[in-house]
């Protein structure tokens, strides 16, 4: 199965002015039954954050949440005693587990744009935990770069409490990526900029391709482009 969902279809979210999210599952006041997850991907939220605002402290529990900086600055507070700023080219990793506070906040004069992912843990009731990790994926060219994962054959990347790996690619003009998986798992891939073909589908710049019973996905760059691809297991966890 290889579905494309388009950049119109996400959910479009603005509180005041100072937050403009797009959701590609149910989040918050935004709640549709037949998109809540993705095997254990529970959230995956596009969002631009305005200088010198953000997230007042808030509580999770029992997720992984993964955020992605793309641009501006990221200023992270929580009740572990972390305080950090992720820049472009880091990833921040939070297990929620038995339950942290934090707060997200712009700092700095300039736009932030981040992606956040959230995934249903493994295991519920796990020691809360953070991590942040320069890894630099901004600069790669032609190539799937592991940003997060549960899976051990991968190394140097943050550590994720789920069956699942999350990768950024960027594809110039006619390159292409053969990513190899497995029908038993699932792949989803959120084009950030420019155009690709995926598995025949013609994709554009914020649109999505959810596939399952794939061996093989076919990745050819029809125009420079950025994305993420998200390998998964097929089977949903729900706490």
């Amino acid at each position: 199965m290889i579905e494309l969902i388009t950049a119109s279809e996400r959910h479009q979210a603005t509180v005041e002015d100072w937050l403009k999210s797009h959701y590609l599952f149910s989040f918050a006041d935004h709640y549709d039954p037949s998109n809540m997850q993705f095997g254990p991907l529970r959230v995956f939220n596009d969002d631009y954050v305005a200088p010198k605002s953000g997230f007042p402290t808030h509580p999770h529990s029992d997720m992984e949440i993964v955020t992605i900086v793309l641009a501006g600055e990221l200023t992270h507070k929580d009740n572990l005693g972390n305080e950090t700023t992720v820049t472009p080219g880091q990833v921040q990793r939070m297990t929620a587990g038995t339950g942290l506070t934090h707060s997200e906040s712009n700092e700095s004069e300039d736009e932030l744009h981040l992606l956040q992912l959230w995934f249903v843990p493994n295991t519920r009731e796990l020691a809360p935990s953070y991590e942040m990790m320069h890894i630099d994926f901004l600069d790669a060219k032609n190539k799937l770069v592991p940003l997060v994962t549960g899976q051990k054959v991968l190394e140097d990347v943050a550590f994720l409490n789920s069956n699942s790996t999350v990768y950024y690619g960027n594809l110039g003009d006619g390159e292409v990526i053969d990513f190899r998986t497995f029908k038993i798992r699932k792949t989803l891939l959120y084009v950030l900029t420019g155009s690709l073909v995926v598995n025949s589908v013609e994709v554009d710049s914020n649109d999505q391709v959810r596939m399952d019973d794939q061996e093989i996905v076919n990745i050819t760059a029809t125009s420079d482009a950025t994305f993420i691809l998200v390998d998964v297991p097929s089977l949903e966890v729900n706490y």
